[in-house]
């Protein structure tokens, strides 16, 4: 199968087929990383934007490395330092770049919608790295690829996500994939973080930490956004830490080879304990050095193949 897209926005809009080509993709270029010159000539003379208007570490570090390991020409786009403040908009301010030369933009950005924007508008491959409350592509992807690389099939595993569900981009990605490559996906939360309407995405809901993670395969647990507190939607972290935190009591419920996921960063103490944030069945720190995997393949495919979805 040839990767037929000149964008990579959002799971909702890839196939089954699509993810697994990507997926696929990703191991081969995680062998580049193994060797000792961490390097390969796929993307020379490509020109890539990391357009970033959100803060992020993982995120932004993991792109670029990709990117120089491809061998591409990086640019890091800083908003504070930009004719951004002087009132220019998005659309101009990428229009800009693509006129220097820019043949990949990477974007971030706070609204939802904004890598949609530009790929209407531009030339330009677009991949996004996170819009609003809509969807994290590269991080639902790289987390697929970590419950692979573990078990091998995705088909028929039980994964559950916990916590904050309703702002939690990475959340509505993880659900695109893992049920368009067959999984069971669980989720759970407090009521006030829980999308109306969300069973329509053919997912469970539940509101009990300990019936959901029962007989579960991977948990995926969200980070609590601190900034979105002053809304009232639980009583208090310590509140939410009783009736959500996974302890390795807790843990113990799912399966005995269970993995355990979190796109980070981590509040320990909040969402997980310490033990179990760095207990045998994490695989935090994988879901990072595969991440670069993932982006190389990501980058790759729309540079090279492009087509005009």
């Amino acid at each position: 199968m040839v990767f037929q897209r000149k964008h990579i926005l959002g799971l909702e809009d890839l196939t089954a087929e699509e993810i697994s080509l990507i997926l696929d993709t990703a191991e081969s270029m995680k062998e580049v990383s193994l060797r000792d010159v961490k390097k390969v000539p796929a993307l020379k003379g490509v020109t890539v934007v990391n357009l970033f208007f959100e803060p992020s570490t993982r995120t932004r570090s993991s792109f670029e490395i990709a990117e120089k390991r491809l061998s591409a020409d990086v640019l890091n786009f800083t908003p504070t330092q930009s004719s951004v403040v002087k009132g220019e908009t998005l659309l101009d301010t990428a229009r800009n770049l693509e006129a220097m030369g820019a043949t990949v933009i990477v974007i971030r950005h706070s609204m939802s919608g904004a890598p949609w924007l530009l790929a209407r508008e531009l030339d330009s491959s677009i991949i996004n790295a996170g819009d609003g409350s809509h969807e994290h592509p590269s991080q639902a992807l790289l987390d697929l690829f970590t419950v692979r690389e573990v078990k091998r099939e995705i088909q028929g595993l039980k994964v559950v996500i916990v916590g904050d569900i309703l702002h939690s981009r990475v959340a509505r990605s993880n659900i695109w994939g893992f049920i368009k490559l067959g999984a069971e996906v669980r989720l759970v939360g407090p009521p006030t973080m829980m999308p109306q309407d969300v069973e329509k995405m053919d997912v469970k809901v539940y509101y009990n930490l300990e019936e959901t993670l029962k007989g579960a395969d991977v948990v995926i647990m969200l980070r609590i956004q601190m900034e979105r507190q002053g809304s009232g939607l639980f009583p208090s972290l310590r509140e939410y830490s009783r009736f959500y935190g996974l302890t390795r009591e807790r843990l113990k419920l799912a399966k005995e080879d269970v993995m355990l996921m979190h796109p980070g960063p981590i509040n320990r103490g909040v969402e997980l304990s310490s033990e179990v944030a760095d207990d045998v069945h994490s695989v935090i720190l994988d879901q990072v050095s595969n991440g670069i995997s993932v982006r190389m393949a990501m980058l790759y495919l729309v540079a090279s193949g492009g087509g005009n979805a």
